[in-house]
């Protein structure tokens, strides 16, 4: 349950990179071509879309390359492909030319020799042709040094000994035998962990450099060697967590230096720099207890920046942006002015950073400089991702509620933003797209609420139709306006259903105290927003009032839980997915602890403490007795932020007391749906317990 910032480029990476890594040795999934009859968006159009990724420009040819991920339901998988393009050769398009399966492209330096992962292998391709970098495989990440002639590669390393190792006489016996925490993490048993290793690289080249002979890397040091640390830090950190000076001869680094309950309890990460020539290094955030992540340096070394917060345990505290003069030590918070979290950033030059950040529920970019003084560069109805810059360019990933990712880009002596990509345009031209509308609301304690309203296609106002309130996750991730695979409002409105989507107390981009009115009152008035977005939309005459629908995952699957014991006969149909049940359960159960303690206030046990017996008497285990309404529980036996008997006990709880319930395991997901059929399967699932409910 833990908030994800930019939870879709988050998922898209994580999906790629590992569906990638499994199909390498598979005929690779090519772009599908579908019919989507009736004119509105279906479960199969949805998983034919293609998924946009990551960006990155050549600053000597101009090239772009950027990845394109497509899957079969078919067979089940993914393919992720690397596109190389002139962005420039053609007006109003992108001129491709070159094409191939693989991911995490970075330009090499030098001819358009781009470097890639295939399979867990590092490759570098010039000219359309590959070459292998011998000894860098089974690798989850590389890094290249500025100079080109150092990698740091990321492999996992065993961290607890096998049943195996134990008793070598068991060699099938499935045990998994722990003696501390964190002997789980999001979807795997923590046996391993990721660390980085610096290795020399060394690339013959046949003539004057036209051509590749042949790579490889040395066995390379190991900078985490006889610990157990994780660099980079599960289970969502990748290489934006390293950094290369550009005197080529120190690293920074992301570290967690902490194992077992020390590790669940605390979210204290570091900044540290690693001195390649003596071994040495120092932790410049020391002075910080909460999570210190993402360093970059600027391109003269002069400046390294970071993301940073502040308080140890409060993974969802405000996330700034500081910088330090690398020769005085001098350090500056440069979104000090901001009111809200800094997402992502790159130095623009060597005086000044571009950010993204949420602020009314759509995530801009800005320019800061080395004195805080902050710009907004865009504006508009969409989300934007940073993808890499380019002389004056920059090229960003822009979606919405009504289109998955594109490439664009901001021409910033023009202003104006670009698309480039149209990667989807054959599934939007067969479909008629919902109407996302933003509406303000006066919530119980007179403040101000922005809710987006996603009507259906084809919209009446002389008709009355079912309505579905959408409850967040996270519980602090914005109802920005963000494009899902799985909780895809085009998908959900097109059943002809109206959609509520409040951007409820505890959410970002509000400013930070309303942020933080949730932490420790669960039950309070993030509950009382959720009434007051369905009550006051419930005003008009098109609202099918005696049809209401509620639904939500993670927090929002708790949202969905405790509403079903308190809403009072509004609604006729409840979805949660990977929710809370039972908050006392959930406290012990989650393997990241300091979520659990910063969020519900303590343990259960400690009854002198108000505020975690607040919480706790809000768990909607607790008010089982007043469920009457039917209920769809999903859960996927994978996540371990929330396990699956929280489902399985809330529809035993439901069929128990009589409530009309029906319950979906996925036995190979974690806290989200990934596989192809799965995905197709919840859909209609979940398509079809509304209708059932709301239409029948």
């Amino acid at each position: 349950m833990k908030k994800i910032h930019l939870i879709v480029m988050a998922a898209i990476a994580l999906v790629s990179a590992s569906c990638a890594k499994q199909e390498a040795q598979k005929a690779p999934i090519t772009k599908p071509q579908i019919t989507i009859e009736g004119g509105r968006l279906t479960p199969e159009g949805l998983w034919a879309m293609g998924r946009i990724g990551s960006v990155a420009s050549d600053i000597e040819t101009g090239w772009l390359a950027y990845t394109v991920s497509y899957y079969s339901v078919e067979e089940n998988r993914s393919t992720s492909w690397i596109r190389i393009c002139d962005p420039y050769a053609k007006e109003g398009e992108l001129d491709v030319f070159d094409e191939f399966v693989g991911y995490e492209p970075a330009w090499f330096g030098g001819s358009g020799t781009l470097a890639y992962m295939r399979g867990g292998q590092l490759y570098l391709r010039r000219d359309g042709k590959d070459i292998k970098v011998e000894g860098a495989e089974d690798i989850d990440g590389f890094l290249l040094s500025p100079m080109r002639d150092k990698v740091i590669l990321i492999k996992q390393i065993k961290t607890v000994p096998s049943t195996v190792d134990k008793y070598p006489d068991l060699p099938l016996a499935t045990g998994h035998m722990h003696e501390d925490l964190m002997y789980k993490h999001w979807d795997e048993w923590t046996e391993t962990a990721p660390q980085p290793f610096v290795c020399d690289l060394q690339v013959e080249y046949i003539g004057e450099g036209e051509r590749i002979k042949s790579a490889k890397v040395s066995e390379g040091v190991n900078i985490l060697e006889g610990t157990a640390f994780e660099c980079p830090m599960k289970p969502f950190g990748g290489i934006e967590q390293l950094a290369w000076n550009p005197n080529n001869e120190e690293i920074a680094y992301t570290c967690r230096k902490k194992t077992g309950l020390d590790y669940a309890i605390s979210t204290n990460s570091d900044i540290y720099l690693y001195d390649l020539p003596t071994g040495e290094e120092r932790n410049i955030t020391e002075d910080n207890k909460g999570y210190d992540t993402n360093p970059a340096y600027s391109s003269d070394g002069q400046w390294i920046a970071w993301l940073s917060m502040e308080r140890d345990g409060y993974e969802s505290d405000e996330n700034r942006l500081f910088v330090m003069n690398t020769q005085t030590g001098e350090k500056r918070f440069l979104s000090k002015t901001l009111d809200s979290n800094v997402d992502e950033f790159i130095w623009a030059d060597n005086t000044s950073i571009l950010f993204t950040s949420v602020w009314h529920a759509t995530v801009q970019l800005y320019r800061v400089d080395l004195e805080g003084n902050i710009q907004k560069l865009t504006d508009g109805q969409w989300d934007l991702g940073l993808g890499d810059i380019c002389d004056k360019d920059i090229y960003l990933l822009r979606h919405s509620m009504r289109e998955a990712n594109e490439v664009c880009r901001l021409r910033i002596s023009e202003g104006e933003l670009e698309q480039l990509t149209h990667e989807n345009d054959n599934i939007y031209s067969q479909i008629e797209r919902s109407t996302v509308v933003p509406r303000w609301q006066k919530t119980t304690d007179g403040k101000d609420m922005l809710t987006w309203i996603i009507y259906p296609p084809h919209f009446d106002p002389s008709k009355k139709y079912p309505t579905i309130l959408y409850c967040e996750g996270g519980p602090q991730s914005p109802v920005s306006q963000f494009w899902s695979f799985r909780w895809n409002f085009m998908m959900m409105s097109a059943g002809d259903y109206i959609i509520v989507a409040p951007n409820r107390r505890g959410l970002p981009g509000f400013g930070l105290a309303w942020n933080e009115e949730i932490s420790g009152d669960y039950g309070g008035q993030c509950m009382r927003d959720y009434f007051t977005a369905i009550d006051e939309f419930c005003k008009e005459p098109y609202v099918d009032k005696d049809h209401l629908g509620c639904v939500g995952a993670s927090f929002g699957g708790f949202s969905v839980y405790w509403i079903a014991g308190h809403h009072d006969g509004r609604f006729k149909a409840f979805i949660a997915h990977d929710g809370i049940f039972n908050l006392e359960m959930q406290y012990l159960e989650t393997e990241e602890k300091w979520f659990a303690e910063w969020d519900m206030g303590g343990a259960y046990w400690d009854k002198k403490n108000k505020i975690a017996q607040r919480t706790f008497a809000n768990s909607p285990h607790k008010f089982v007795d007043k469920w009457d309404t039917p209920i769809l529980c999903i859960h996927g036996e994978k996540d371990y932020r929330i396990l699956a008997n929280q489902a399985m006990a809330a529809f035993d709880a439901a069929k128990m007391r009589g409530v009309p319930a029906e319950l979906l395991i996925f036995p190979d997901e974690n806290h989200w749906v990934l596989k192809p059929q799965n995905g197709i399967l919840w859909q209609r699932e979940f398509r079809g317990w509304l209708d059932r409910w709301l239409k029948e």
